[in-house]
């Protein structure tokens, strides 16, 4: 068995099925259905039942679903011990990062940063916030936008404004279609909440996509009005009727930090990392070329 066949179990236990597991991880599922079927005749019973809605774990999957996260647990305990002890800064750092710091602004964060330290492998999962904090305790260093992940050490990055964008003036009082896009509850009910206090603001919600930057291209189509976070709208500033998201003088913004558990810091590569991100300017720098 190889450390690769007991993450693809707990994988399957994770996402349940064989099509959204192959999904995530990105391999085929005739290759999963085949290396499920060598891992079961190596241990020689079912692991899971194929149902067709789920796969549902048997009991003599259960002790070895057990087994394999302990396998796993215990491989990263020795990385992360190996990693203290070696010279320089080296081994896997673990990011998850909400959507849009992986699209807007991590790319060129980790071009700097793994130019600087070529011998870190970086493993990055990224998705909505809600999804990077429960699974937090997966990551090195998570990112999220919104409130900080409790009992972490969290430092706040930057602050974003909130803006509403349309390509028809927004001062007539017209109802026009709104656009929202999929994020996590923290933002849903910050947006529920300035949409309820808008008396001269006419919404019809009649469209909601899976991602800000689809709603932004469909609102630069004419489609409806959406809401856009201002790091990734600076330049439709310039272009499209817009205005601030306010809760009376006081903008809303969403903060975005990262986070990790205090001993993490004792990883070199954790340190460099944060200390890297952490900065003076480095985010003057990427907002001003967003």
């Amino acid at each position: 068995m190889k450390i690769e066949d007991y993450r693809l179990l707990v994988e399957l236990k994770k996402y349940e099925t064989i099509r959204s597991t192959a999904k995530k991880i990105l391999i085929s599922q005739p290759a999963i259905t085949q290396r499920l079927k060598y891992i079961e005749d190596y241990f020689g019973g079912r692991i899971f039942l194929r149902t067709p809605k789920q796969l549902v774990p048997t009991a003599f999957g259960e002790v070895i679903l057990e087994h394999a996260m302990n396998v796993l647990k215990n491989e990263d305990v020795l990385r992360n011990r190996l990693s203290q002890v070696s010279a320089g800064v080296s081994g896997t750092l673990s990011i998850g990062a909400s959507s849009l710091f992986s699209q807007y602004f991590l790319p060129e964060v980790l071009e700097v940063f793994t130019g600087k330290y070529p011998d870190v492998t970086v493993d990055l999962v990224t998705g909505v916030s809600e999804e990077i904090r429960q699974s937090s305790d997966d990551f090195h260093v998570s990112v999220v936008r919104g409130e900080p992940i409790k009992n972490y050490t969290c430092k706040k990055l930057f602050s974003d404004p909130l803006h509403l964008f349309d390509t028809m003036p927004l001062d007539k009082g017209e109802e026009r279609p709104f656009i929202e896009f999929k994020s996590d509850p923290g933002f849903q009910r910050l947006l529920e909440s300035w949409m309820s206090s808008q008396k001269h603001i006419r919404f019809r919600r009649s469209m909601k996509v899976d991602h800000f930057e689809t709603a932004k291209q469909m609102m630069k189509r004419g489609l409806g009005m959406t809401v856009l976070p201002e790091s990734i709208s600076l330049k439709e500033k310039a272009t499209y009727d817009h205005l601030p998201l306010l809760e009376g003088n006081r903008p809303f913004s969403r903060e975005t930090w990262a986070c990790m558990k205090s001993e993490m810091n004792q990883l070199p590569q954790v340190r460099a990392f944060m200390d890297h991100i952490m900065a003076k300017n480095v985010w003057k720098e990427e907002k001003d070329g967003a």
